[in-house]
Formats: C-alpha cells, sequence, structure tokens
C-alpha cells in the first residue's frame, strides 16, 4: 500500500497543480528580497602539510554570530591536534614559521584557560579519527571577514591556519605546548 500511495503522489500533486490547488502569493504574502542584498563575506584557506600535499579546506563565513570556521581534513595523523588562525598569510614549507605567531591585535596571551589571555586566533583542539580525517565547525566570535575593521583577517599582511602535531593545553604561552607545525593554509577572500 505504501509504495502505491507514494507512487501515485507526484500524479496527484500535478493534477492537483492544474486544477489550481496550490494558488500564487501575493506581494504582501512573500518576503521581498532586495536584488541588492549583499552576500555573506566569505573566504577559504587550502590546507598543505610539509610536503606539499593538500589535506582539504579551511571555509569561513562571516555571520552575525561570529565567523564560522568549517575544517574538513583528510591524511591527518590520528589524534588531538592544536588548531590556531596566525597572523600572516604566508605558508613556507616546511616548518610554516612563516605563518608569524597566534592572530593577537589585542596583545593578550595564549589559551583560553590562562587569565591574561586568549589570544583572537585560538581555537578549540580538534580530533582525527582512526581514517585520518577531521570535520569540524567553529564560531570565533574574535574576529572578522570585514577588511578595514579591527580584528580583521585581511590585514596589510593578510592571514593563515595553523594544524599543530599535538594538543594545545590552552593555557601555555604562546601556543599552547602544542608543537610542531604540520600543516598551513593562506586565507583567501572567496
Amino acid at each position: 500500500m505504501k509504495k502505491i500511495f507514494m507512487a501515485g503522489l507526484p500524479i496527484s500533486l500535478l493534477l492537483l497543480g492544474g486544477c489550481g490547488w496550490f494558488g500564487t502569493a501575493t506581494d504582501d504574502e512573500t518576503e521581498q528580497i532586495p536584488a541588492n542584498a549583499e552576500a555573506a563575506l566569505s573566504a577559504q584557506a587550502t590546507m598543505i602539510n610539509s610536503e606539499g600535499s593538500e589535506l582539504g579546506v579551511v571555509e569561513f563565513t562571516e555571520s552575525k554570530e561570529g565567523v564560522r570556521i568549517h575544517l574538513k581534513l583528510e591524511n591527518v595523523p590520528e589524534g588531538e591536534h592544536g588548531f590556531h588562525i596566525h597572523e600572516v598569510g604566508k605558508c613556507e614549507k616546511p616548518t610554516f614559521e612563516s605563518a608569524g605567531g597566534h592572530f593577537n591585535p589585542g596583545g593578550k596571551e595564549h589559551g583560553f584557560k590562562n587569565p591574561k589571555g586568549f589570544h583572537a586566533g585560538d581555537l578549540l583542539n580538534v580530533k582525527a579519527d582512526e581514517n585520518g580525517k577531521v570535520d569540524v565547525v567553529f564560531i570565533d566570535r574574535n574576529i572578522t571577514l570585514e577588511k578595514g575593521k579591527e580584528h580583521s583577517l585581511f590585514d596589510e599582511d593578510g592571514s593563515s591556519v595553523i594544524l599543530h602535531e599535538a594538543p594545545d593545553d590552552y593555557k601555555t604561552d604562546p601556543s599552547g605546548n602544542s608543537g610542531a607545525r604540520i600543516a598551513c593554509g593562506v586565507i583567501e577572500s572567496k
């Protein structure tokens, strides 16, 4: 009986639609979206490892809640890793020291547990599963993608994201004892 109902549903809808059952919305019943409405600001960073192989992408989208950061990677060593926004938009292999320190326009110390912290670029640790995959979303209320604004990731030297070999302890300045930089991506406007 269920298969017959589902198979007959499109025909019923087509017949009802032809009879005017769905109706037509009037201007006062629909929400008008201006043709010149601005799209949300967005950016992306393609993550590479120390050999230059691509691991995936980090997508950034400005929203009312803050900047939404979606990290989607593959071929990452299993376990927890520190993940931070860094102050320079440069990823020179193999050590990625070219990315500078953490994004820290407020001049604070590192870590969510540090009474003198935290950096605007400090993020939660990420965990790669047994297959080396990471798929996580953050909201960062301390940054913006809007150029010319305080805490913008698009200052004169840009910004990058770094994945570290070990987890961040959220308190040790300057990087939470998170170890070597194993992947990097330059943040670029979309």
